[in-house]
């Protein structure tokens, strides 16, 4: 792209960020929630774009004003100073423009959301719980180093350890549109615990990563939630079994994308306290409601996208995990790397890096800047 139309893509960006932060203060927007919420994405958008523009321009009025100079200049050092930052501008706008360029590519809305994650043990049996587990332990590790907090919501442990499936909810920054390249099937290859010859079996857990919901994004009639209340099973002392703190919510939902009227039935059981476990139960409804009228968005994307990078088939097989040779491959970008060990104990940054820059690479090619 040119930089002469590159800069008229930017016109009006400035405009667009001053009027965005002038509505954000004004008091009938506030009082419109769901506005309000929506101006205040976009105004964060703005304003890194438009810090790169004033970047880009800066540089670009810095290359001008250093041509001029070497053109009329004759004191040598003068003209060694406009050398310099002739050299210095030439270096630098070449990567003001693909951060550009990635800046004006309308982000994904999802992206800044929490999430909901959901591991389930596939083919393999007690093997399968077993990996399901060790994802588990993973991603916990990993969103520690994140500095993003993990809260169990529910969990159906396997018979020889790990989990049949797991659910729990990440919070922090920009969460969904980091974890979301790990939604699909993991299979792994190893000589599971469980076997007495010595055998390699080959075992699989799906990753479902989900947006979490906000207030303002789907309509719940809560009146028509009916709520049970249980006492918990397991470890925990005399107050888990003798007081009813899980809860079981019930939800009928009729679905816009097919016209059906289906049960959502959701239990959490995660904390002692009941009114926290309603309000996470809540949340993880509005999730699942949420995940499945989006469900469409996500299939137009995916039918668009050959790679599926990050989003579509969540049966597909994305990565492979073998222990004898100590290698991780991700299928999708034909990604390999042989640090097994470290990459389970939570050092999977760089092929999450990897995948964004190739779904960036996607959406470069399809918006033709």
């Amino acid at each position: 792209m040119s930089e002469n139309s590159l800069l008229s893509r930017l016109d009006g960006i400035e405009a667009r960020f001053e009027e965005v932060a002038t509505l954000i203060t004004d008091p009938g927007v506030i009082a419109d929630m769901k506005r309000y919420v929506k101006l205040n994405k976009e105004y964060k958008e703005l304003e890194c774009l438009t810090e790169a523009t004033h970047r880009y321009r800066a540089a670009l009025d810095n290359m001008q004003e250093a041509r001029e100079l070497l053109e009329s200049e004759d004191d040598e050092e003068i003209r060694a100073m406009a050398k310099q930052q002739l050299e210095e501008a030439n270096a630098s706008i070449p990567a003001m423009e693909e951060e550009i360029k990635l800046l004006l590519i309308p982000a994904d809305p999802e992206d800044g959301k929490n999430a909901i994650v959901e591991i389930r043990g596939g083919t393999g049996g007690d093997e399968a719980a077993i990996f399901a587990g060790d994802l588990f332990k993973m991603y916990t590790k990993y969103c520690e180093s994140k500095g993003w907090n993990v809260a169990v919501t529910s969990f159906n442990e396997g018979s020889a350890g790990g989990y049949k499936e797991i659910v729990f909810a990440v919070t922090g920054d920009n969460v969904y549109g980091t974890l979301k390249y790990e939604s699909g099937v993991h299979r792994v290859q190893r000589v599971p615990a469980t076997e007495t010859q010595g055998r390699v079996h080959t075992s699989a857990a799906t990753v479902a990563v989900l947006p979490e919901a906000e207030e303002f994004d789907v309509e719940i009639n809560e009146g028509e939630i009916k709520w049970d209340t249980f006492r918990s099973g397991g470890a925990g002392g005399q107050n888990v079994n003798k007081v009813e703190s899980g809860v079981r919510l019930r939800y009928m939902w009729r679905n816009p994308n097919t016209g059906v009227t289906e049960e959502i039935l959701i239990e959490c059981t995660e904390t002692r306290d009941q009114p926290k476990n309603k309000e996470r139960a809540l949340s993880r409804l509005r999730t699942f409601i949420y995940d499945k009228e989006h469900q469409k968005y996500l299939d137009d994307i995916a039918s668009r996208r050959k790679t599926m990078v990050s989003t579509g088939d969540r049966s597909a097989k994305i990565r492979t995990y073998n222990y004898p040779q100590g290698r991780i491959t991700d299928h999708r970008i034909n990604y390999t790397i042989y640090n097994l060990q470290a990459f389970v104990d939570g050092d999977i940054q760089d092929c999450i890096d990897h995948l964004i820059i190739a779904e960036n690479a996607e959406k470069l090619k399809e918006s033709e800047l």
